[in-house]
């Protein structure tokens, strides 16, 4: 058979697929019906909090390393010839100082790569970025315990170093050639500008303050005054950390580990409460932090960046942007449609219901949902349960978005509703490094086989560590 006769039936299967799937869309169901809404809530709550605050600086870094950081200095420090122990020890601490979602590092982890950073760094700087988040370690362990918390910080940076090393080593042949070509091309490159390296590295540590800052959470406590008891006659009030809200109730867990569930009928007020730590100062002052981080850009931009780098900067910042903003709201809907959105999270296609019964630490809860007896639960089932668990649990955090530490109130509520400590772990291991909306730009810079193989090696590594961690906590 010809390529052209080839082409013509890929584009028929394509059709008849296509077809096939309008065909029987159920658009007449009410959760069909309301997971496309869900996608575009999604859509505006992403575009709202994450496109000026966290995309748009992360792509004017991303365009400055382009600009302003040599091939050589990448290959040197990120390179496939440079040491191992350097490389890998920066990439894999990263994410303590950015503090980034999965799909705000798309874009660094791009210009890193694209100027000579050798795949097994670049890609440990990927799972980094988002999962090496020190205010959401700290949060875990508060919220969820110090065990996971520990664990978390520990598998988040032993993945990021053996999940690079293994791409390193699957793809060994392609970085030798890369390296290669690399070195003949940029050989004898100076640095770009002839600026001293202290006014570079300033340069980057404010850009990195703008992203940080802007970005700075609250501690998260609440106080919630609700109505009690019969004919709602006493007022009641709850402080402690909001872990959920929907249409229908709060969920808050107060200071002595309890969850206090208040239905939003009975709800008096709700407000933030301030402490008088360092996450809260900060939080108080960020915007004055970031306008004069901003002043201070602009001043040395206007002193030391030449009219012609600016230009450049201006056109490796578009060029990220167009790239990589299409894919990553593509994949927000997605993602939005299937999983719900944070106000909705049961309203997307796959109904919470069933997640829930099959992340428990007992099979029970799903044989319920198939009108099984409970009680029955089958030894092959009971055997494979744990590994199962965790493989989905692992799975679906990978599709999942999550906004940096919006994952550890979801996680609080999946916990109380039956979920076990193994796939837990292993939700907090691949959940923050990976999206669906992120897969969809690695895949563009990676191309499909290695962006594949980086989410096999995250979910199949969550999952053996979801395990081992099950086990030790039963």
């Amino acid at each position: 058979m010809s390529d052209g006769n080839r082409r013509e039936l890929k584009i028929l299967g394509w059709l008849v697929g296509l077809f096939l799937v309008l065909y029987h869309l159920p658009v007449e169901t009410a959760r069909f019906q309301g997971a496309i809404i869900e996608a575009f809530k999604l859509a505006k709550w992403y575009a709202r909090e994450h496109v000026l605050l966290c995309l748009i600086p992360a792509f004017f870094i991303a365009g400055a390393i382009g600009v302003f950081v040599s091939q050589n200095a990448v290959m040197k420090y990120l390179g496939p010839k440079a040491s191992k122990w350097l490389s890998y020890s920066v990439a894999s601490v990263s994410g303590t100082i950015l503090a980034v979602c999965s799909c705000t590092v798309l874009p660094l982890f791009g210009s890193i790569y694209m100027r000579g950073a050798g795949l097994g760094p670049a890609v440990a700087f990927l799972y980094s970025g988002p999962a090496i988040n020190v205010l959401a370690i700290v949060l875990t362990a508060r919220l969820l315990g110090w065990q996971l918390g520990v664990a978390r910080a520990v598998g988040a940076v032993t993945f990021s170093v053996v999940i690079g090393l293994l791409m390193h080593l699957l793809y060994r042949k392609e970085e030798r050639a890369k390296a290669a070509k690399a070195q003949d091309l940029y050989m004898g490159e100076d640095a770009p500008g002839n600026r001293p390296l202290w006014k570079t590295a300033l340069l980057f540590l404010v850009m990195v303050a703008v992203l940080v800052f802007a970005n700075w959470a609250r501690s998260g406590d609440v106080r919630a005054v609700f109505l009690c008891c019969p004919n709602g006659l006493t007022t009641l009030r709850v402080e402690g950390r909001e872990m959920e809200r929907t249409a229908g109730y709060v969920r808050v867990l107060t200071a002595d580990g309890a969850v206090q569930t208040i239905p939003s009928a009975d709800l008096v007020s709700i407000a933030p409460l301030r402490h008088p730590g360092v996450q809260d100062a900060v939080h108080a002052w960020r915007w004055a932090i970031v306008l004069g981080a901003l002043a201070a850009l602009a001043l040395m931009v206007i002193r030391w960046v030449p009219g012609s780098e600016r230009k450049e900067w201006l056109r490796g910042t578009w060029g990220f942007g167009k790239q990589i903003t299409p894919l990553l709201m593509g994949g927000v809907l997605a993602a939005g449609f299937f999983l719900g959105s944070p106000e909705s999270p049961d309203a997307g296609i796959v109904p919470n219901v069933w997640i829930r019964a099959l992340v428990g630490d007992s099979p029970s809860p799903l044989l319920t949902l198939l009108g099984r007896d409970a009680g029955d639960v089958p030894g092959w089932m009971s055997a494979v349960w744990p590994v199962w668990t965790n493989f989905f649990a692992s799975l679906t955090g990978a599709l999942m978005y999550f906004a940096t530490l919006t994952e550890v109130p979801i996680l609080r509520g999946l916990l109380d509703s039956g979920m076990g400590q193994g796939p837990a772990l292993a939700l907090l291991l691949a959940g923050p490094a990976l999206s669906l909306p992120s897969m969809l730009v690695i895949n563009s810079l990676l191309g499909p086989r290695k962006t594949l193989t980086f989410i096999g090696l995250v979910v199949v590594m969550a999952t053996i560590t979801g395990v081992v961690f099950g086990w030790m906590a039963s």
